[in-house]
């Protein structure tokens, strides 16, 4: 008969067991690639202390390829839930020393089990990815442990925030529920995603590439789109996303955290006013503009690396954390295209769904033109952004700095798409386009250059200026750039207790 003590002692080395995962030669192996382990990783990502595991003796049921004789505890993967900054987060982290990080069908169980408790309880999921992608053994059921997962990450989408860090490689099936969350992470020079990996293109295509090249973080940072953040290494990855987190809100229904700040909000900058060059063909950077005006001059840019015409990025005003969309006039003069459509559109819309309030800055000479553009499909890729803004309801506020021509002058949050505060600075140019193509198409059979150039001036006169747009209500407000910190806090507060619903449907049909 066992004593009390043996069955502690069984207890203490069924928990070892699984703390131990793969064994300490697959520990080192990880290190020695530059990875932290699962547990390392989850043991950095929680305030200390409070990381409670589920499920952490859990085995597969696996009988084929003689696995039965290969039960680890806990299977390849640690779920769980713990607090960040205080609050509420559920988990779950890969361990690529069991089977690679593979999925069984068991471990598919423990991943979904995390995912109701953080929908239930309304809480964030964050899944660190590290996985090989389906457990070959298990055949069909592993495949079924994806499509299970990939249904609830769809039920979750917009009620609670899911954040996805590639830690690791990420395969076939295993990249799409990332693809399905919030946000993607990825370490530079250590995780990977791809559908297929260079092994099978080299067959089927006879392209030669290397991991790095076909699906590596810079890869999918700067070409793809398909991630949002790059991290140095686990522990900065890690890091960045408990720094997300603190601007968003648990729930759907709960607004973004308000964190006290000693920045005052009726700080203003005077280096703002001659900011934005007299010459409108003259570029500027964007970035430094927001970081004046922002809490503490603290910008934390999503997707820095793509799409570099569009800004888009978390900040606080006052305290609150808004969300931020802005024209780069640094990079391709800040025009509007393919990519940066499809980049501001899905920042719009996870910000509409997490109440959080959308500031947008505009200098915008329109849309990209050429063959490529249209090609490429420009007319419904612009119409997502245009959908998006219409379609939000939170607070939106709008500055004009510059340039707002064109169907990118609606496009951009125009009073038109239901911004609910439209500013200028007296430096503003609102008008269909540009003052030259606008003379060479309305005189166009006149070849007299100096009437041209008269013209010119009078259509520069008339409309590179926001007063005929303010004229007709569309711009409610001309402001100095110096004020610009404290006119966006007087909207936010006045706005913050809007209430607006779109007219009831199952959902719209957003043009993809």
């Amino acid at each position: 008969m066992q004593t009390i003590e043996d069955k502690y002692r069984q207890f203490e080395e069924r928990n070892k067991a699984a703390e131990i995962g793969g064994g300490e030669e697959r520990i080192k192996k990880i290190h020695e690639s530059g990875r932290l382990t699962a547990r390392e990783r989850i043991e950095i990502f929680f305030d200390p202390g409070t990381f409670v595991e589920i499920d952490k003796l859990v085995t597969h049921s696996c009988v084929n390829f003689n696995m039965n004789e290969n039960r680890i505890p806990g299977d390849g993967v640690v779920c769980g839930y713990g607090k960040v900054d205080g609050r509420l987060v559920y988990v779950y982290a890969q361990d690529f020393t069991v089977f690679g990080g593979s999925l069984s069908r068991t471990n598919a169980n423990k991943i979904l089990k995390i995912s109701k408790l953080a929908l239930k309880m309304g809480a964030p999921l964050i899944g660190l990815n590290d996985s090989g992608g389906a457990r070959i053994q298990e055949g069909v059921r592993s495949l079924a442990g994806y499509g299970d997962i990939f249904n609830l990450n769809v039920k979750s989408s917009g009620v609670i925030p899911q954040i996805s860090a590639i830690m690791g490689p990420c395969a076939g099936g295993a990249v799409y529920s990332p693809a399905l969350t919030d946000f993607i992470f990825m370490v530079n020079r250590s995780s990977y995603m791809f559908v297929t990996g260079p092994d099978v293109i080299k067959t089927v295509t006879h392209e030669e590439v290397t991991k790095e090249e076909l699906g590596g973080a810079m890869t999918h940072n700067s070409k793809s789109g398909v991630a949002h953040f790059i991290g140095d290494d686990d522990e900065h990855t890690l890091m960045m996303i408990r720094e997300l987190l603190s601007f968003l809100p648990s729930n759907n229904l709960e607004d973004p955290p308000v964190v006290p700040t000693t920045d005052d909000p009726e700080r203003t900058d005077e280096s703002l006013q001659d900011f934005i060059p007299a010459d409108p063909n003259k570029p500027y950077d964007m970035k430094v503009l927001i970081k004046s005006v922002v809490d503490n001059n603290h910008f934390f840019e999503v997707m820095p690396n793509y799409a570099q015409n569009i800004l888009i990025g978390f900040a606080r005003f006052n305290g609150q954390a808004v969300g931020i969309v802005a024209n780069q006039p640094n990079y391709l003069a800040g025009v509007v295209d393919i990519n940066s459509s499809a980049k501001a559109a899905r920042f719009v819309r996870f910000c509409d769904a997490f109440n959080i309030p959308l500031v947008t800055f505009v200098d915008v000479p329109g849309f990209l033109p050429g063959t490529v553009q249209e090609y490429g499909g420009i007319i419904k890729h612009g119409a997502k952004l245009l959908y998006a803004y219409a379609e939000a309801t939170v607070p939106k506020i709008t500055i004009i700095t510059r340039k707002a021509y064109g169907g990118a002058y609606d496009v951009m949050a125009s009073k038109h798409l239901g911004a609910d505060v439209n500013y200028a600075y007296p430096t503003a140019e609102i008008a269909v386009m540009g003052p030259e193509g606008a003379v060479n198409i309305i005189f166009r059979g006149d070849k007299d250059e100096k009437a041209k150039q008269e013209r010119v001036e009078d259509y520069r006169k008339n409309f590179a200026n926001p007063y005929r747009v303010a004229e007709l209500g569309y711009i409610d407000e001309v402001i100095y750039p110096k004020d610009t910190r404290l006119k966006l806090i007087q909207a936010l507060d006045m706005t913050k207790n809007k209430s607006e619903s779109n007219p009831p449907k199952k959902h719209g049909n957003i043009p993809l």
